[in-house]
């Protein structure tokens, strides 16, 4: 069970990653084919804000991706589960004031990760 929820943990790492590009780099450009309740007039207003967003996305990757690198079991587990419990909450955050879509981009694989981490 431990090399599934390492492979999760990859996976979330990976999605905040690909967030974190679409944020901070694609924002004009390929970001609105993604955010499609965004109209298409903000992008470009909201290029700073959406930056600033994208950064902490790639705090959250890299949380993620420290704990995939750590060899002692208690430390592993203990920061992987901090990692997965601030994707969740920020998903769920997102979920209620952005999209629901979130919920299920973000802290569903996060909580699945989250359970695969205690079985």
């Amino acid at each position: 069970m431990q090399i599934a929820a390492q492979i999760v943990i990859g996976l979330v790492a990976l999605i905040h990653i690909y967030i974190l590009w679409l944020e901070m780099f694609a924002w004009t450009t390929k970001a609105p084919k993604v955010f499609k309740t965004i109209p298409k007039d903000l992008f470009v207003p909201t290029k700073t804000l959406a930056a600033n967003q994208g950064l902490y996305n790639g705090f959250l990757a890299a949380g993620l991706i420290w704990s995939l690198c750590i060899s002692d079991h208690q430390w592993k587990l203990y920061v992987a589960i901090f990692f997965l419990v601030c994707v969740i909450v920020a998903g769920i955050y997102g979920a209620a004031t952005a999209s629901k879509k979130i919920l299920y981009v973000q802290s569903i694989p996060a909580l699945v990760g989250l359970i695969l981490l205690h079985l």
